[in-house]
C-alpha cells in the first residue's frame, strides 16, 4: 500500500477580525496561535480548507 500524502500547513497571518468561520476552519486545521503549523493529510476537504482561508495560511512542505 502506497504511503499516504501530506501536507504541512502553517499560519502566517492572526485570525484577529476575521470571520468567525474562518476562524473555525482555521482551528479545523489544527492551528491555534501564529506561526503554529499541522501536518494534515492531502485530501480534497483539507485543500478545500486550505484555499478558503489561504491569506492567513502557507504550505510549508508538501510529502
Amino acid at each position: 500500500m502506497a504511503e499516504k500524502k501530506t501536507l504541512k500547513v502553517k499560519l502566517v497571518r492572526s485570525v484577529i477580525g476575521t470571520r468567525a468561520d474562518h476562524r473555525a476552519t482555521v482551528r479545523g486545521l489544527g492551528l491555534r496561535k501564529l506561526n503554529s503549523e499541522s501536518v494534515l493529510e492531502d485530501t480534497p476537504a483539507v485543500r478545500g480548507m486550505i484555499n478558503k482561508v489561504s491569506y492567513l495560511v502557507q504550505v510549508v512542505q508538501a510529502g
